[in-house]
């Protein structure tokens, strides 16, 4: 087991460490010249010269790379030139939002979708599982954006039950900030559950088929003990597989729902870092999401061995 996790825990860093490059390239050398894309077309040569020498950007670029992975490294991420405070400040100060609204989504689609795949798996064919399934296809075809808008509409606007958009701030009570989150993380959660349900029925449906399961109903066990107890936690890998997924995608593709909901998260510092071309912000923030997509595929894979131990014990 510890030598399966190390090579997992290695792989995750060396891919971290490609990741580095890829984004350095990215967004260090784009065309044309970075301190006046961060300034604009209509700075002065004097102010672009002076951004240059403050951030570095006339030293050669492996000098760039090596001092900029080395600072990530210490935890300097840099200082962001239009908010003029560091960038792991910002990152903090969102990461509070944009974390308890993924994690919130999560739970939701993992438990609406897992009941439902379960559900349909077990009366394969029937009208439950036609509808079921249906339901879910629909779904995974609504945008999200569109599903938060008539949200907001319905739970908002029409019941005033939730707040339409911002966020209350931790400091201001714990229930007023979930409020903030529940329509975002229903919104966020739709897709995702209609994605996981229907993983999760046809990772039963195939494991429902195997010999070891027919043996089992052969030998007197109730269709109920032999789904919940022999076929559900062998059908359970290419669920873990979907999760991980999702939590990546959740934590990092809120971009377009924080900004509907005008939440203060990463979604949208990216979004507005962009825009102001404050380009150290734009690193530190999708370091830290590729650095949390690694981190929960790396926990996945040790899931996996947890589930099924065969795959460790033959490593």
């Amino acid at each position: 087991m510890l030598s399966y996790a190390s090579k997992r825990v290695v792989i995750g860093i060396l891919t971290l460490l490609a990741a580095s490059i890829i984004v350095f390239a990215v967004l260090e050398v784009v065309p044309g010249d970075p301190a006046r894309l961060m300034l604009g077309m209509n700075a002065t040569e004097d102010a672009v010269r002076a951004l240059q020498d403050q951030m570095g950007f006339n030293r050669p670029l492996i000098l760039r790379y090596f001092s900029w992975l080395g600072n990530l490294l210490t935890g300097d991420f840099g200082k962001s030139y239009t908010y003029s405070v560091p960038v792991i400040d910002l990152i903090k100060e969102r990461i509070a939002v944009s974390l308890p609204l993924a994690l919130i989504s999560l739970a939701l689609s993992t438990i609406i979708a897992i009941p439902i795949g379960i559900f349909a798996a077990s009366r394969r064919g029937s009208t439950a599982d036609t509808t079921a399934m249906g339901i879910a296809q629909v779904g995974v075809a609504i945008p999200n954006f569109w599903f938060a808008l008539l949200l907001v509409y319905i739970f908002a606007v029409v019941l005033r039950l939730l707040p339409a958009g911002g966020f209350a701030g931790w400091e201001n009570g714990f229930w007023p900030s979930i409020k903030s989150l529940i329509l975002p993380s229903v919104a966020l959660a739709l897709p995702q559950a209609s994605i996981l349900a229907r993983v999760t029925r046809s990772s039963l449906l195939d494991v429902l088929g195997e010999d070891y399961i027919r043996t089992a109903r052969a030998k007197g066990l109730s269709r109920r003990k032999v789904l919940y107890h022999h076929a559900l936690r062998n059908a359970l890998i290419p669920v873990l597989t979907i999760l991980g997924m999702q939590f990546s995608f959740l934590l990092a593709g809120t971009i377009i729902v924080e900004n509907v909901f005008y939440l203060p998260g990463l979604g949208r510092l990216v979004f507005q870092a962009i825009t102001q071309r404050d380009l150290i912000v734009v690193e530190g923030v999708v370091m830290i999401l590729v650095a949390t997509v690694i981190a929960v595929n790396v926990l996945v894979d040790l899931s996996y061995a947890i589930v099924d131990p065969r795959l460790w014990s033959r490593k």
